[in-house]
């Protein structure tokens, strides 16, 4: 069986691809526009909009007897089971929360409460706050410590060798984030639950996979950890849920729920049925591109073409952006610009930002939405900042791609930032 094609090879699938998009090419508010603000959140399927809207209109809930509660309760297992074939999962539960920083929080909470007191929780300062944050509050407010893994400013990576250099015995909770929402570039999950492992077998470990999902497959069998997090805003689905996925050992530890209720329930109060019928939506969209790049017949195997599909895509607009195209130059030949985290990162998924000597970021964002280029600056905030100050910069430009934007679109922007710069 050959590899996935790549979606650059067939116009008419990019053209379908699009399609299935909501305000893929115009703003409702500000018209024609090219969208590379997808770190901030990704286009919308339009099949997500026509199932978040029909159920909203049903009066009904679930844990009833009545038609109506039977059917909700079978489009939320139906949900569960498509995520599990999605992610991979072949055990935990998964469960949905008011965001996937929300999830994170009460993961890493949960984790920390029911560590061995005196032990300590590892993260790296790469990650998102949403991960950070907690695992900071939560160690001071459970008395752990907390061992920071400092990430390599230049290219934007923490390894498992970085970890492995601070781990010990006495680790009993660990975060690692999947990709960098400043940067886009991805970190080795596998390899660096390995390493906590090895020196730690029985430590907790949780990821943000925030940003990592919408660009490539995600497979919890392989990964060793023990919770995952994601934002479905971010993956093609809407805003106002999270969802996480829980391994057995985690879903058993002592957590909030109700007295006398179901041990296993880690959900509060009712749940949107149509928050999981829309991620029902976004997984099928993942098994009908995998068709189209593959001749799988297994529904898995198709979402994993899909995921090596859209990561090579991906790769190809970046390089471009990077390296020029259409005769264009690339970012990294224009003067006076530069690229976090260097031109020639493997690790990079998705994203490119950059800087340009004497002019704030700010002003190019504006400029470039003045172009038709929908970007976004990053600043050296409680967000940004543990990216940004090591490199001594207060704030990037971040352009932020999926497999829906077109090279054409690449081109439009260089164009742009080429005037620009000047």
């Amino acid at each position: 069986m050959l590899g996935p094609k790549l979606i650059s090879d067939d116009l008419d699938l990019i053209d379908a691809i699009r399609e299935r998009f909501a305000h893929v090419d115009s703003c409702p508010f500000g018209g024609p526009r090219v969208y590379f603000e997808n770190g901030g959140g990704a286009l919308t399927l339009k099949s997500v909009i026509e199932t978040s809207a029909r159920f909203a209109g049903i009066p009904d809930n679930q844990g009833r007897d009545n038609p109506a509660a039977k059917a909700l309760a079978q489009v939320v297992e139906k949900a569960k089971a498509d995520l599990a074939v999605f992610m991979n999962a072949g055990s935990g539960q998964f469960i949905a929360g008011e965001t996937g920083t929300e999830l994170l929080y009460r993961m890493i909470r949960t984790a920390c409460v029911n560590a061995p007191k005196g032990c300590k929780i590892i993260g790296s300062s790469i990650e998102h706050p949403s991960s950070r944050s907690a695992a900071r509050q939560w160690a001071d407010t459970t008395g752990m410590t907390y061992v920071n893994v400092q990430h390599d400013a230049p290219s934007g990576v923490v390894t498992a060798e970085d970890y492995a250099a601070l781990m010990t015995p006495d680790v009993g909770v660990a975060t690692i984030l999947h990709a960098s929402p400043v940067t886009g570039i991805g970190i080795d999950v596998v390899a660096i639950a390995k390493a906590i492992r090895a020196v730690a077998p029985d430590c907790v470990i949780i990821v943000d996979g925030i940003q990592h999902a919408a660009h490539g497959h995600l497979d919890l069998s392989t990964y060793d950890v023990d919770g995952y997090a994601i934002s479905p805003y971010k993956v093609f689905s809407r805003h106002g849920y999270g969802i996480a996925w829980i391994s057995d050992r985690m879903t058993a530890f002592s957590h909030e729920a109700l007295v006398g209720g179901p041990t296993r329930n880690w959900e509060l109060g009712t749940r949107d049925v149509g928050a999981y019928a829309a991620i029902s939506d976004v997984i099928s969209y993942f098994d009908w591109l995998g068709g189209e790049v593959s001749e799988e017949t297994d529904a898995r195997k198709r979402i994993e073409a899909a995921g090596q599909a859209i990561h090579d895509y991906e790769a190809d607009l970046t390089n471009a952006l990077i390296n020029g195209t259409a005769n264009l130059p690339g970012l990294r030949h224009m003067d006076g610009v530069s690229i976090l985290s260097g031109a020639n990162n493997p690790a990079r998924v998705g994203t490119v930002s950059f800087v340009v000597d004497g002019m704030a970021s700010t002003e190019i964002v504006q400029r470039l939405q003045d172009h038709g280029i929908r970007t976004h600056t990053r600043t050296a905030d409680h967000y940004s900042g543990n990216i940004l100050h090591p490199l001594n910069l207060p704030d990037c430009v971040r352009i932020s791609m999926c497999h829906y934007n077109t090279g054409q679109e690449v081109a439009q922007a260089l164009r742009a930032i080429k005037t620009i710069v000047g």
